[in-house]
């Protein structure tokens, strides 16, 4: 039996740190007023994020201009009448657990059957799988480099306590910006703003930290606007290491933005904060009926959820001392927290008509655990999604425990 206690752990000491560190901090440029929040923007790009607990006026005129755009694409190519089946694609988060949706993925395209999606989000681990999902099978070997390749100190570097004391984070997580900018680049932009134009949407979901608010980046305008905006490509990376900066652990990615010409910046965080897994707002289709929009076009609408996680209760002996307890009933939160998560995308796909399909590790997959990011036990993880993909995934139709109710 695994366990992967060591962040949660890690978590519980910068707690303490904290307590201890008193008034020490590392400076920062003034957060954003709380007035202020929606209202901040990323200099050069105004379609940059939304704000998906608020106002979703901007959401929904981007999606009516890539339907209008998809529009143009299926016709360029010949399709006249209703448009064709919207595959949508939610990656989680998970950590080294991540090399199950990658190795689902790949195996995917080996099935032959892996469709092209037209909206495709991703958190954490899952935000760093996203941008080569969105692209295809041509990137499938990256996928596999990336979660059969890496070591532990590909992705972080530990600090000392002292630094720790001192800094934002237990481990410096400089190694997997590296990671992220080899694979980021600007060919790779110059991709997925190619399909942007063509009516998709690649999603990532990070935590605003200073407003305690879940932010949704409209990565493939970030792309599109590379062409003239110097800094987009170091954006797209940053929102890729902030989706995946675990708090505490890692420190948080500071991005620079303004109101009104002000400058300002705010704290983000890994995405799984808030949410480990998206589509899109619960409201989105109802607010956008208030106002006689139609956003989803008539069409057979499917949505597909990996969760890189096990969903069974991961049963272990619990040793006597403080962080121990604390680490697994943490643990356990965050566990209970997916779960959720997966009854809410259920419920939004039975509200507005979608095809519900789910993914998860399952019980049946053991292999040892002895640290985050054990290259082996990726690996072994990474086959396991694998052949479940190549050999065609059972894709399940409720989640599980909602589907014991269902069916007492």
């Amino acid at each position: 039996m695994r366990r992967k206690t060591s962040i949660i752990v890690v978590l519980l000491s910068t707690a303490l740190l904290f307590l201890l560190q008193g008034c020490g901090t590392l400076n920062r440029l003034a957060a954003v007023p709380a007035k202020d929040t929606i209202r901040a923007k990323i200099p050069g790009i105004p379609n940059a994020r939304f704000w998906v607990d608020a106002d979703l006026n901007p959401l929904i005129r981007e999606d009516i201009k890539e339907l209008e755009r998809e529009d143009v694409e299926w016709a360029h190519e010949g399709h006249h009448g209703p448009l064709p089946p919207a595959n949508y694609l939610a990656i989680s988060g998970g950590g080294d657990d991540g090399a199950f949706g990658a190795g689902l993925l790949v195996g995917w395209t080996q099935a032959g059957d892996r469709p092209t999606f037209k909206l495709v989000t991703g958190v954490s681990t899952g935000a760093l799988i996203a941008p080569f999902a969105f692209l295809g099978p041509e990137y499938d070997d990256t996928l596999r480099a990336v979660y059969t390749q890496v070591t532990p100190q590909d992705i972080a570097i530990p600090r000392s306590l002292l630094a720790a004391l001192t800094s934002d984070g237990m481990a410096d997580n400089e190694p997997l910006l590296r990671l992220i900018s080899k694979y980021i680049n600007a060919d790779l932009l110059a991709r997925i703003a190619q399909e942007h134009q063509k009516g998709r949407l690649l999603l990532i979901g990070t935590t605003n930290l200073d407003a305690r608010r879940p932010v949704v980046w409209n990565m493939g305008a970030i792309a599109e606007a590379a062409g003239n905006h110097p800094q987009a490509l170091e954006l797209f990376r940053r929102i890729l290491l902030a989706s995946a900066a675990i708090p505490g652990a890692f420190p948080p990615v500071m991005f620079d933005v303004e109101v009104d010409g002000k400058p300002y910046q705010e704290m983000h965080v890994d995405g799984g904060a808030m949410r480990q897994v998206f589509l899109y707002p619960a409201n989105l289709s109802d607010t956008a009926h208030r106002e006689g929009i139609q956003v989803f076009a008539k069409r057979v609408r499917k949505a597909y959820v990996i969760r890189n996680a096990r969903l069974d209760p991961d049963w272990a002996t619990v040793e006597r001392s403080t962080l121990t307890i604390a680490g697994h009933a943490i643990s356990a939160l965050i566990q209970t927290q997916g779960i959720g998560d997966l009854y809410r995308l259920y419920l939004l796909a039975q509200k507005d008509g979608l095809d519900f399909n789910l993914a998860y590790i399952g019980a049946d997959f053991n292999a040892e655990h002895k640290e985050d990011f054990d290259t082996e036990f990726m690996r072994a993880l990474f086959d396991y999604g694998y052949q479940l993909g190549r050999k065609g995934y059972p894709w399940q139709k409720v989640p599980p425990g909602l589907a014991a109710a269902k069916n007492p």
